[in-house]
């Protein structure tokens, strides 16, 4: 007696609201890092409202191209589109990998390209004058005061992101080779470096510690209406409020807390731009007598320009220990 073939599944052409949630939720489990999470929950949430907007459209190569001219359409920027793009993919390979599409036709949605980039953008930074007139601006009197001068002075001085800040301890920064230094810092996609610390900004951290009375856990805390530090930790909404405030009072517009690290390191090719990797440049800015760490003496000098990649020269930097910045 022969055996009963087995029904072969066949794959879905067509991906109902519910195939697409199981696959955005194997999207975002894949990912570690929280900041990714949240962005491409976003990208694939305007992409499933847009999927779903059409009736018994089919989940193919044609279709991530139409997405990709209607992105194109509402005139987003080439690296918003190549964002989005990449989160259908992820999709893609999440539903076929599951037998909810085809090989074949997620093969084919890889292949979509993304928007293309042409030159670069010349971006929105600080001068060093503009950082001191935000650093001035800050009143410093209050308990409050101090803590968002030396917030402030970290986003500046040290070149830190948003999450490296409100994430950092007060064991993090450490005297090493009699340098202050923030030791082993986290950063994105779980990058570790061990940045300087210039002498004026731990000066404001310690006068927010002595003020807080904080000696361990997270540096900066929330402050209650009442004057007393409470909890454990801010929020990245009290940050973008403190640096919109002292913006205001400086008389700077458009300014968000992820445009204050690179005004230090603008002498930096722009692939090495919002890293903190050249703490050395920031601190020749603000505090021409610092001594450099021996760890970054290796960051001497900066070419002119790259004649490999079709961009703008940038003004050559070099950078040395216990030299200041100097421009040709």
């Amino acid at each position: 007696m022969s055996k009963p073939r087995k029904k072969k599944r066949s794959h879905k052409r067509v991906l109902a609201l519910p195939d697409l949630e199981q696959s955005k939720a194997s999207v975002l489990n894949s990912l570690s890092s929280e900041s990714g999470q949240r962005t491409y929950d976003h990208a694939i949430t305007e992409f499933v409202d847009w999927y779903c907007s059409e009736p018994r459209l089919a989940f193919n190569r044609t279709v991530v191209l139409r997405y990709r001219i209607y992105l194109e359409q509402k005139q987003y920027a080439p690296t918003t589109i190549n964002l989005r793009l990449a989160a259908v993919r992820r999709v893609a390979f999440e539903a076929a990998d599951s037998g909810l599409l085809s090989p074949e036709l997620a093969a084919g949605i890889r292949r979509v390209k993304g928007g293309r980039r042409i030159g670069v953008r010349v971006g929105n930074w600080l001068t060093a004058e503009q950082g001191k007139r935000l650093l001035a601006g800050v009143e410093r009197g209050s308990l409050r005061g101090k803590r968002n001068y030396a917030m402030l002075a970290l986003l500046i001085g040290c070149g830190l992101r948003r999450g490296e800040l409100l994430a950092l301890h007060v064991e993090s920064i450490q005297l090493r080779e009699e340098h202050w230094v923030i030791a082993d810092l986290l950063g994105k996609a779980g990058h570790i470096r061990t940045v300087p610390v210039p002498g004026w900004v731990k000066d404001a951290i310690d006068e927010w510690k002595e003020a807080s009375g904080i000696t361990e856990g997270a540096l900066f805390r929330a402050i209650h209406r009442t004057g007393r530090v409470w909890g454990t930790g801010m929020t990245p909404k009290v940050l973008w409020e403190i640096v919109r405030e002292a913006a205001s009072r400086a008389g700077i517009e458009k300014l968000a807390p992820h445009d204050l690290p690179p005004h230090l390191c603008e002498a930096l090719p722009f692939s090495r731009r919002r890293t903190g990797s050249n703490p050395v440049s920031a601190r020749s800015r603000l505090d021409p007598d610092h001594r450099a760490i021996s760890r970054v003496q290796a960051e001497v000098a900066m070419r002119r320009q790259r004649p490999d990649r079709h961009r703008a020269g940038r003004p050559i930097a070099v950078v040395d220990a216990g030299q200041t910045i100097s421009r040709h």
